[in-house]
């Protein structure tokens, strides 16, 4: 979790922090001394957004940026998102309403001691020279779904998503997403990853937007970040792990090819069991692709990288995004959130990460209403029992749930009329 949210526009009151006896917002003279200072000392900052269990606020951490800048940044402690305002950047929806609390602590463990969080991935990152990494084909598929000791591929891809503040939309944020944008959120959301033991950013590719004019510099640059995965005969091949957006995946003139946007100059291949496999694990996710001319779709993937700097790819997932580069799993979610965004409404969007298509999830929480934060479902069609709905999580947490075989969207809870906090914001931050 970043704080706060960055290059999207406008924001909620920004966090206030008690560091060391001083109360200091991000922008605050002072506030990059104070939190390296703390970070030396190993001393915890407090985000003020409420008063907390013990009236001081809710404990932070700080923890250090790699790379040679080694900036600082304040995050919240593992578990504690749900404790925070709904309209503060550190709240985060309960982990029991999306698929984040079946992998917390086992698949992703968070440590506040060195600012790190290892991953473990249920998918390769190598492959071994004569052997296929690949599934097979028909079976349940890895790049999918898995169980919570380990991230599958969209899990992966859910989980950066979601540290990229990528599912939180407020108002100011229209018009302002690019693909620049989400590329810049998702590299430091990858920040003090570890996966297999190495850096997740040493071994994630995100194309930078294209420019003819920097044609020959981007591939350049492309190139250089691939150079550790390409093939070395008699030693295993590190794979790459690739987010980019589709553009298409097609029969080429010799097997087949996924052409990716910002990435004119080279196609990743692929071999025909995995091409086969999309139409049938993704058959919804494509429909709607097809279907929704407004739908981004990303792709997540490994690849590896022959001696001849041609790209293949091992595995694979999709996610569909709307024009805001907000995730939807069908047309239903796609008509809430649109009408969330048109609206003008705050929400943090639910993700299922490892959830099978069975689970409940909540599509959306609401952070503009007064008290707890709403939780929005959209029941399955076809699916009689909604009680299943309301237990995902706290009793006392307002549950809205829209059954679209049945019957139109209802209304949206109400929405608070100012921020609370505003006028306490104003004094403290002089």
């Amino acid at each position: 979790m970043h704080e706060p949210t960055l290059g999207d526009g406008p924001t909620a009151p920004a966090s206030v922090y008690e560091v060391a006896g001083q109360r200091l917002e991000v922008a605050s003279r002072g506030f990059a001394e104070a939190v390296a200072d703390a970070h030396a000392a190993h001393r915890r900052p407090r985000c003020m957004c409420v008063g907390g269990f013990d009236g001081r606020g809710i404990e932070m951490y700080v923890a250090r940026l790699a790379g040679p800048s080694e900036d600082f940044i304040v995050k919240r402690m593992p578990n504690t998102g749900s404790h925070h305002a709904t309209d503060c950047p550190s709240y985060e929806p309960p982990p029991e309403s999306s698929g984040l609390g079946q992998v917390l602590g086992s698949a992703i463990t968070e440590d506040p001691a060195t600012g790190e969080t290892i991953l473990k991935l249920d998918f390769s990152m190598s492959k071994i020279a004569g052997r296929s990494a690949m599934p097979t084909a028909g079976g349940d598929s890895d790049s999918v779904a898995s169980g919570g000791t380990k991230l599958s591929l969209r899990g992966l891809l859910h989980y950066l998503w979601d540290q990229a503040d990528l599912t939180r939309w407020q108002p100011g944020f229209a018009g302002r997403r690019t693909w620049g944008t989400v590329r810049k959120h998702l590299l430091m959301a990858a920040e003090n990853k570890i996966a297999r033991g190495d850096s997740l950013c040493a071994q994630l590719y995100i194309p930078e937007v294209f420019s003819v004019d920097q044609r020959d510099a981007i591939n350049a640059r492309r190139i250089a970040q691939w150079s550790p995965a390409i093939a070395v005969p008699g030693k295993p091949q590190h794979l790459m792990l690739l987010i980019a957006e589709v553009k298409e995946i097609v029969p080429a003139r010799y097997g087949f090819k996924a052409a990716v946007k910002h990435v004119p100059d080279q196609a990743f291949a692929l071999d025909e069991q995995l091409y086969r496999r999309l139409g049938r694990r993704f058959e919804s996710e494509l429909a709607l692709w097809g279907a929704a001319e407004d739908i981004h779709m990303v792709m997540v993937a490994t690849f590896s990288v022959a001696a001849a700097g041609i790209p293949t790819i091992m595995e694979l997932s999709l996610m569909p995004v709307t024009r805001c580069w907000l995730p939807v799993e069908d047309g239903f979610e796609k008509q809430l959130i649109e009408r969330l965004v048109a609206d003008g409404r705050s929400f943090v969007k639910g993700l299922r990460y490892n959830l099978g298509p069975e689970s409940a999830l909540a599509s959306a929480t609401l952070t503009d209403c007064e008290g707890s934060a709403p939780l929005l479902f959209v029941a399955h069609v076809g699916v009689e029992d909604s009680g299943r709905y309301l237990q995902v999580c706290d009793p006392l947490v307002p549950v809205w749930l829209w059954n679209p075989s049945s019957e139109a969207m209802p209304s949206l809870p109400r929405r608070r009329q100012h921020h609370p906090r505003a006028a306490e914001f104003a004094v403290e931050c002089r």
